[in-house]
């Protein structure tokens, strides 16, 4: 273990760790990796990680309020109704795949480039959010809310089940296929048979 000090905690790796009831110390974390970690409900707050992965992790309503994640990447992760609007925004930086991110919130947060990959979305605040040249590959985002958010040269082309209202959001050069067009027309009531 490479520690340099009692907050800074470097290539680690930490496996099978049950975090519902003793919290993760608080720290810095670098290029660490978190493999079937249980967070769920539990507190990761005010911690900063960088370079990180959580793969296959249960991070389910856990508390993330004023926590860092700067180039953090979920695989095969929980992260039902998580509150990413919560966090330090500062250098906020996330991808995922293979995850269930149901009833999460991104409200207002820069997502600009965040690839989204083979994950259920679905109920998701997008509200007011910057996901500029995003990528939503495989993803189904059934319910997903979109309102003023800047969706400009995002990627929709294998989403399914989204609803967007062109008014309401910027959409220019956003990529969508034939069959995900009737996502940007429901909102007229129009009926559409490919």
């Amino acid at each position: 273990m490479k520690t340099l000090n009692m907050s800074l905690i470097e290539d680690e790796t930490f496996e099978k760790q049950d975090y519902t009831k003793n919290r993760l110390p608080k720290g810095d974390y670098e290029y660490c990796t978190f493999l079937n970690c249980n967070f769920s409900e539990g507190f990761l707050s005010e911690i900063k990680f960088l370079e990180c992965k959580f793969i296959d992790c249960n991070l389910s309503a856990t508390n993330i309020t004023g926590t860092s994640f700067q180039d953090v990447t979920f695989q095969d992760c929980k992260l039902l109704g998580l509150r990413f609007d919560m966090v330090n925004p500062f250098g906020f930086a996330v991808g995922f795949k293979n995850c269930q991110l149901n009833h999460a919130s991104f409200y207002q947060l820069e997502l600009k480039k965040t690839r989204f990959i083979n994950s259920k979305l679905k109920q998701v605040d997008f509200n007011t959010s910057d996901l500029r040249a995003s990528i939503f590959d495989g993803c189904d985002l059934s319910q997903a809310n979109f309102e003023n958010s800047n969706l400009e040269k995002s990627d929709f082309r294998k989403a399914i089940n989204y609803t967007i209202h062109p008014e309401q959001n910027k959409i220019k050069g956003a990529k969508f296929s034939l069959e995900g067009v009737v996502g940007l027309l429901a909102s007229y009531g129009v009926e559409v048979e490919i």
